[in-house]
């Protein structure tokens, strides 16, 4: 399996090579040069466990590693410690809430959100990667975070040797608790700094680092090279494909026939995490309609209705801080599959979105988005009613994200009168991340401390709170530093101790 970049066909890299580069050098994403049709292998597929379903299938696209070596990235990542203790390690819970719903539970990881089913992966993937690819190289992560990225990356790549992670986050733009578990994180080769803006600000800032040729080169004469955790990072999609396959596996053992066609429903802001489930879907998985669910920053869900993704609008801060993003950079890849692979036409529409904030596709791409997307959004206000209506009716608590997804699943039903088929809804945050909106949502009082806040939401709810999060206000803040998104290259360089700020 070889991989080639969205804006530029021509090239092929290994596997390796494409994780330890992260970005392709024109700006591109890689992208694998086939998918690999699983139908026929489906049933046997569906009867594996999570940890050797995820085998299986990095096998298929990390063709340069060898079976010991996938095997031990997949040991270490999804131990049983780090997901709940079970055995066998369940790791993506599926809970049935009402026919024909199933909430995916991706969030029973170290930072409790659904950003650890990857990057506790992917340090292991980089670590093969450079010894292939880059022999001698220390990699720079460097990484934009709207709230869950930054703590997974940085919990997944502490104290890894050969590494270094700078995560940079919107100074106002993430929950307090997201802010706590970042500040907070220990290790001896992690930096984090808030960038005054949005999500969008910091992560234009660091795709401009990351093609900054100059600085690659300074950064090449100390042994260093950049690398991605953020989802432009191949390594860090290809296992979120994972846990839609065995979240069909847990459909079929409920009782549905092997065959039955399901809907899949995300919250998403960047599209990695439904581009997962497409990729799914290509690889034989009977997914029937991929529901985009936006909040109230809702480029994604107007796009799908009108073919013209337009940024130039107001940025809202919402209660689901973990999609307020106006550039979502994974549907580059959906928009490369979807043109023939034409990386001529892609480039000419990332063009104009960096020049002018806006770009129409034409009829042939989005009569396919259309058919393939159902996109739609709801607002805080819907969200914290959805909160409120599930715990209520089904006595079930979810987060703001989860939320969203919920709301415009209900959406998709009234438009289309009501589902014929089962719906799988990523849950995408535990509710003890985002404890004062919960509470607000269930019209219970909001303390100031954040340990009281979880404390009222288990005494609600029945649910321990997770320690993880239970335990942040022992910890010491370490990092308190706030920069300009025009900062941003010098703090990279000031942080790796050559210079800048």
């Amino acid at each position: 399996m070889r991989y080639k970049s969205t804006r530029n066909s021509q090239l092929r890299l290994t596997a390796s090579q494409a994780i330890a580069q992260g970005i392709s050098e024109e700006g591109g994403l890689f992208v694998p040069e086939s998918f690999p049709d699983l139908t026929q292998q489906l049933p046997s597929l569906l009867q594996m466990d999570y940890k050797t379903l995820a085998k299986a299938i990095f096998q298929l696209f990390l063709t340069d590693f060898t079976g010991e070596e996938i095997a031990n990235c997949v040991e270490q990542a999804y131990a049983a410690e780090k997901f709940g203790g079970a055995q066998p390690v369940k790791v993506t819970p599926l809970t049935k809430q009402g026919e024909p719903k199933f909430l995916l539970e991706l969030w029973h990881g170290p930072t409790c959100a659904f950003k650890d089913m990857a990057l506790q992966i992917l340090p292991y993937f980089l670590t093969v990667s450079l010894k292939k690819a880059a022999p001698g190289k220390e990699a720079v992560i460097l990484t934009a975070t709207s709230g869950d990225t930054g703590k997974a990356a940085l919990e997944g790549f502490k104290n890894v040797p050969g590494t270094r992670i700078l995560v940079f986050y919107p100074r106002d733009g993430v929950s307090p608790t997201q802010k706590l578990q970042m500040v907070t994180q220990e290790g001896t080769n992690v930096g984090v700094c808030a960038i005054e803006g949005n999500f969008d600000d910091a992560q234009t800032s660091v795709k401009r680092i990351f093609t900054n040729a100059a600085l690659k080169e300074k950064l090449a004469a100390h042994n260093l090279l950049f690398s991605s955790a953020n989802s432009i990072n191949w390594g860090r999609l290809l296992p979120q494909i994972v846990y839609y396959f065995f979240a069909y596996g847990e459909l079929i053992r409920s009782g549905y026939a092997q065959g039955t066609p399901m809907d899949v429903v995300v919250p998403t802001g960047n599209f990695g995490n439904i581009l997962a489930a497409y990729y799914a879907k290509k690889m034989g998985l009977p997914i029937r309609k991929l529901i985009c669910a936006s909040n109230a920053n809702k480029v994604l869900a107007d796009f799908i209705r009108t073919g013209t993704y337009d940024r130039r609008r107001e940025f809202y801060t919402t209660t689901s801080p973990s999609m307020d993003i106006l550039i979502s950079s994974n549907l580059e890849r959906l928009l490369y599959a979807l043109s023939g692979e034409n990386s001529e036409r892609l480039s000419r529409w990332m063009g104009e979105l960096a020049e002018n904030g806006c770009y129409t596709v034409e009829e042939d791409v989005r009569s396919q988005v259309q058919e393939l997307f159902y996109g739609a959004w709801c607002d805080d206000q819907g969200a914290a009613e959805t909160i409120r209506e599930l715990m209520e009716e089904e006595n079930y608590l979810c987060d703001p994200h989860t939320a969203v997804a919920v709301h415009v699943y209900r959406q998709y039903c009234k438009e289309n009168g009501g589902s014929s088929v089962p719906a799988i809804i990523a849950s995408t945050a535990s509710p003890f991340k985002f404890s004062g909106t919960v509470l607000s949502a269930l019209q219970r009082p909001v303390a100031a401390q954040e340990e009281e806040n979880l404390q009222n939401l288990a005494q609600i709810s029945g649910w321990c709170a997770p320690e993880q999060l239970a335990t942040l206000q022992e910890k010491p803040v370490r990092f308190r530093q706030v920069v300009s998104k025009e900062q941003a290259e010098a703090y990279v360089l000031d942080f790796l101790g050559m210079g800048g700020c």
